[in-house]
C-alpha cells in the first residue's frame, strides 16, 4: 500500500541490489542508489556501464530480475522470479510513473500536437486534471524553459534546445516528485547543449529531486550533490563531486575522467 505522507526524510527513491540481464548479459550486477528529496544525483560512467538502464529500471520502463525499488518509502510489488519477474500491481506502476517524470535523449514531442498541446495531454488524460488548470501550469512551464513564444508552434518548427526544453516543460506539467534525465544534451550540438544545462541548472538550485545520466562532466560537477561512477554495472566509485572530479580513487575513474579532461 503506499504510504500517506511521506517525511522529508524519507527518500524520493531508493534502489536496493538491483539486478538486470538481457539474456546472458548482465547490464547491472547489484547496484545501490538514494535520491533524497532536493538532491540532485548524478551517473556517469563509459558507454555500457548500465547508466541509462539504471534510469529505466527506476522509472519501471524495464523489468530487473532481482533487487528493490522504493518510492517514497513504498515498495514496488512483483510477481514471478528471475527474467519472469514484473511489477504485480499496474496502478501502482502508473502512480510511480507519474511522480519520476523522465526526459530523454530523443524529445519524443508527438508531431501532430502543438507544443502546448503536447506538455497539457499527460495531465489531462493521465491525471484527469482540469484543462483549463494544466494549460495555465503549461503555459508557465514553457516560460519557464524560455519558450513561452512557442506555445502554437509544431515540434518540427523548433530547435534541438527548444524541443528539449518542450520535453522539459513537459515532465514538469506533471508536478512530479523527481525528474530522471538520461542523456539530456547528447543529441544536441554544444550551442543548443547550452541552452538545456541552462534549464537544468536553474531546477537544481529551486531544489527539486533529480537523477542525471549524463556524459557532461562539466553538468555533473555543477549540479550534483552526489556523483556515482558506474562500471561493468556496478558502482565503482561514488561521492560529492569534489570527491570523485578532484580526488579519485579507483583507477578505472581515474582512467576514465583523464580520457574526458
Amino acid at each position: 500500500m503506499p504510504l500517506d505522507s511521506p517525511s522529508d526524510e524519507t527518500p524520493v527513491l531508493s534502489i536496493r541490489s538491483l539486478h538486470k540481464a538481457y539474456g546472458q548479459l548482465e547490464v547491472l550486477r547489484g547496484v545501490d542508489v538514494t535520491a533524497p528529496r532536493g538532491q540532485v544525483i548524478s551517473l556517469i560512467g563509459s558507454s555500457g556501464s548500465g547508466k541509462s538502464t539504471l534510469l529505466r529500471c527506476a522509472n519501471l520502463l524495464e523489468d530487473s530480475q532481482q533487487g528493490e525499488i522504493l518510492f517514497e518509502g513504498e515498495a514496488v510489488t512483483w510477481r514471478g522470479t528471475g527474467h519472469g519477474r514484473h511489477p504485480a500491481n499496474a496502478a501502482q506502476v502508473t502512480r510511480i510513473r507519474t511522480n519520476l517524470s523522465m526526459v530523454f535523449q530523443s524529445f519524443n514531442l508527438w508531431s501532430h500536437l502543438t507544443v502546448l498541446q503536447n506538455v497539457m495531454e499527460a495531465p489531462v488524460q493521465v491525471l484527469k486534471r482540469d484543462p483549463a488548470e494544466v494549460e495555465t501550469a503549461a503555459r508557465d512551464y514553457l516560460a519557464k524553459v524560455g519558450i513561452g513564444d512557442k506555445c502554437d508552434a509544431w515540434p518540427a518548427q523548433l530547435s534541438g534546445g527548444q524541443q528539449q526544453r518542450a520535453a522539459i516543460a513537459r515532465a514538469l506539467c506533471m508536478e512530479p516528485k523527481a525528474l530522471l534525465f538520461d542523456e539530456p544534451t547528447s543529441a544536441l550540438d554544444p550551442e543548443l547543449e547550452q541552452e538545456v544545462i541552462r534549464v537544468i541548472k536553474s531546477l537544481a538550485a529551486e531544489g527539486r529531486t533529480m537523477m542525471i545520466v549524463t556524459h557532461d562532466m562539466a553538468l555533473a560537477r555543477d549540479v550534483s550533490d552526489h556523483v556515482i561512477f558506474l562500471h561493468q554495472g556496478l558502482i565503482e566509485e561514488e561521492g560529492s563531486p569534489s570527491e570523485l572530479f578532484d580526488t579519485p580513487k579507483s583507477e578505472r575513474l581515474q582512467q576514465f575522467l583523464g580520457t574526458i579532461f
